[in-house]
C-alpha cells in the first residue's frame, strides 16, 4: 500500500433543497481507503450510505447538491470536475456494482457484446483483443466455461453468476476503485459466499480499493478489512472491523450489532419434543409440481415437445398450530414453488395440501374461507402494495370482499391492525411510496392479518431490511403469533432468521426435501450434504479475529 490513499473523502455535505427548507443527507463525511483494502459502510436504511457512493462516482439525483467537502482519487481531487470529465472516469478509473444485476445489464445484448463495448471505450483493443479480455474477466470472476457462455443474454444466466459479470464489468477497465452497493443482499448463502471471495480475490490480485456499501454485519466480517458505520448522514465510528464489532465505543453501533441474528444455540437447548407431538394445523402430503419447458402444444401432439421441467418433487412436511416451519434452499431450490401452492395461488400437479382439515386444492367450495384462512406476506412489500391506493384502502379490500364488516366499522377495524402493527392510524390516508421498506413490510403484514387468518406464508419477509428493522419485523411477528396463535410457513435463506424464528425447518435442494427436523437438530446435527454445506456457508461473527 502506497501513502497516498486511493479514495479520500473530506467534510463531504450533500444537501437536498426542498419546498420546505432543505434536507440534509450527509453532514460531514470523512474518510480513506487505501489500495488493496476493503472499507465496509454499514448502517440503517437513510443512513447515507449509498448516497455517500452516489457522490464519490458524481452520481447524484436531482435536486442533490455537492454543497461542499473534497474528493480524492489517487490525490487528483475529482469532485471539481465537469460533467464530462465525471462520465469519463467513470468505469474506467471508477467502477461500480449494483445491488440487482438485472438494472445493470442490458436484457437485449449479450454478456460479450457489454464487456466488448465496456473495454473498447476505456481501453484502446481491437474488438478480438476486447473479446478476449472479457473472457478472461469473466473467468476472473468464476464464470465456469467463460469463452462458451460469452454469447449469452443476461436471462440466462442465475442471480449469482449475473453478479459475477457485473463485477467484471467494472474492473473491465482496471479501476483504482470499486464501489460495490449491497452486491450480495438478495443472493443466498452459498452464493453469497462466492461472490464475496471473487470481490476479495480482486483485492488481493489487483490491488484494488473496495468501498462496500451493505447492511449485512456478516459480509462485513468476512471481506472487509475496516469498518464505518453510518446514521442519519453522519460517520459514527470507523476502525479495523474485529475492533468494532467485538468492542464497540458508540451506542448507536452497539443497537445495530445485537440487532444481528445468530445462527448458534443461544441459551440452553430446549427438551427434545416427540415428532407429531402437536396437532398438525398444516398438512402438506407428496406435493409435486411441473411446468412447461417450452415447445407448446402443437410439439406435443407432433411428439417433439420438451420434457416439462419439476421444480417441486414428492415434497412432505406438516406444521403444528401455532408454531413456525421454516423452508431455506438455494434460489431455484422450490421454495416459493412450494409456498404458492400451499397458499393457494398456484395450482400443484400432484399432491394435497391440508389446512385444518380443509384441502386447499380439492374443496372448492371452501375457495371463501381458505382466502380468510390463509394470507400471504411477500418479499418485495412495494411491488405487494398497490402503489394507486392508501394504505387505509389496502388493508380494508380483504375486509370487505370477504364481508367481515361493513361501513364505519371497516375503518376502525382499520385503524386497530395498524396500531398491532405498530404503526399510527393517521398513516391509512398516506401512498406506500411515502414510507420505509419496513414501515411497508409493517403494512403489509396488517394487511394479512386483515382476514384474521390462521395461517400466514411468509417468501422472505425480512431479506431486503436492514438488521435493526429486520429485528423488530421479526420481533412483531413473534408477538402477534402468541397473540392470535398464527402458524407461520417461514421461507428465508437468512438461516440465523430460520434458527431465531422456527421449530422445524426443512432443507430444499433441486425441489426435493433433502432435511427436516426440529430447527436445533438440523442446525446443529445435519444428516444431508447440502445442509452441511449450507450451514459452513454461513458468515460467522465469531471467526473474527
Amino acid at each position: 500500500m502506497t501513502d497516498t490513499p486511493v479514495l479520500s473523502v473530506r467534510d463531504l455535505v450533500v444537501d437536498f433543497p426542498l419546498r420546505r427548507g432543505n434536507f440534509r443527507a450527509l453532514d460531514g463525511v470523512s474518510f480513506d481507503i487505501a489500495a488493496g483494502e476493503v472499507l465496509g459502510v454499514v448502517g440503517e436504511s437513510g443512513a447515507g450510505k449509498s448516497m455517500t457512493g452516489a457522490a464519490v462516482i458524481g452520481l447524484l439525483d436531482p435536486p442533490g447538491r455537492f454543497t461542499a467537502g473534497e474528493v480524492h482519487l489517487s490525490g487528483t481531487r475529482i469532485d471539481t470536475l465537469t460533467p464530462a470529465q465525471m462520465q469519463a472516469l467513470r468505469g474506467k478509473r471508477i467502477g461500480m456494482v449494483m445491488q440487482d444485476p438485472l438494472t445493470s445489464l442490458n436484457p437485449l445484448f449479450t454478456i460479450g457484446d457489454q464487456l466488448v463495448e465496456t473495454i473498447r471505450q476505456h481501453m484502446e483493443l481491437t474488438e478480438d483483443q476486447a473479446l478476449e479480455r472479457a473472457i478472461s474477466l469473466l473467468e476472473e470472476a468464476g464464470i465456469p466455461d467463460a469463452r462458451g457462455r460469452i454469447h449469452a443474454y443476461p436471462h440466462q444466466f442465475s442471480g449469482g453468476m449475473r453478479q459475477r459479470v457485473v463485477i467484471a464489468l467494472a474492473i473491465a477497465a482496471d479501476p483504482e476503485l470499486v464501489i460495490a452497493d449491497e452486491p450480495t443482499s438478495a443472493l443466498d448463502v452459498s452464493v453469497q459466499a462466492q461472490v464475496i471471495k471473487v470481490l476479495k480475490d480482486l483485492c488481493q490480485r489487483r490491488g484494488t480499493a473496495v468501498m462496500l456499501i451493505t447492511h449485512d454485519m456478516g459480509v462485513i466480517a468476512q471481506i472487509a478489512d475496516r469498518i464505518m458505520v453510518m446514521n442519519a448522514g453522519r460517520v459514527v465510528e470507523t476502525g479495523p472491523v474485529a475492533q468494532v464489532i467485538r468492542h464497540p465505543r458508540e451506542d448507536y453501533t452497539i443497537k445495530l450489532i445485537s440487532s444481528i441474528p445468530t445462527i448458534a444455540r443461544t441459551g440452553e437447548a430446549p427438551p427434545p419434543q416427540p415428532q407429531g407431538s402437536t396437532p398438525a394445523f398444516v398438512q402438506v402430503q407428496g406435493l409435486v409440481k411441473d411446468f412447461d419447458a417450452g415447445g407448446g402444444w402443437l410439439a406435443r401432439v407432433l411428439g417433439r415437445g420438451v420434457p416439462p421441467f419439476r421444480a417441486v418433487n414428492d415434497v412432505s412436511f406438516r406444521i403444528g398450530r401455532g408454531e413456525t416451519y421454516g423452508l431455506v434452499g438455494e434460489s431455484g431450490s422450490g421454495k416459493s414453488t412450494c409456498a404458492r401452492m400451499i397458499a393457494g395461488l398456484i395450482e400443484p400437479t400432484a399432491g394435497r395440501v391440508v389446512v385444518n382439515g380443509m384441502d386447499v386444492w380439492q374443496v372448492s367450495a371452501a375457495e371463501r374461507a381458505r382466502r380468510r384462512a390463509v394470507q400471504m406476506i411477500f418479499q418485495d412489500p412495494y411491488a405487494s402494495l398497490n402503489p394507486r391506493w392508501r394504505v387505509g384502502n389496502i388493508i380494508a379490500e380483504p375486509i370487505r370482499v370477504l364481508g367481515l364488516a361493513k361501513g364505519s366499522e371497516i375503518e376502525d377495524r382499520v385503524a386497530d391492525l395498524l396500531r398491532k402493527v405498530r404503526l399510527d392510524p393517521i398513516v391509512m390516508r398516506k401512498f406506500p411510496h411515502e414510507f420505509s421498506g419496513g414501515q411497508r413490510q409493517r403494512i403489509a403484514i396488517a394487511r394479512a392479518l386483515s382476514s384474521q387468518p390462521e395461517f400466514i406464508v411468509c417468501d422472505e419477509p425480512t431479506s431486503a431490511l436492514d438488521v435493526s428493522v429486520q429485528a423488530q419485523v421479526l420481533d412483531l411477528m413473534s408477538e402477534l403469533q402468541d397473540e392470535f396463535g398464527l402458524t407461520y410457513l417461514l421461507i428465508s435463506h437468512n438461516l440465523a432468521v430460520i434458527r431465531q424464528m422456527a421449530n422445524d425447518v426443512g432443507v430444499l435442494h433441486r425441489g426435493v426435501l433433502v432435511e427436516s427436523g426440529p430447527v436445533d437438530a438440523i442446525f446443529d446435527h445435519p444428516q444431508a450434504d447440502y445442509t452441511r454445506m449450507l450451514l459452513d456457508a454461513v458468515p460467522d461473527l465469531a471467526d473474527i479475529e
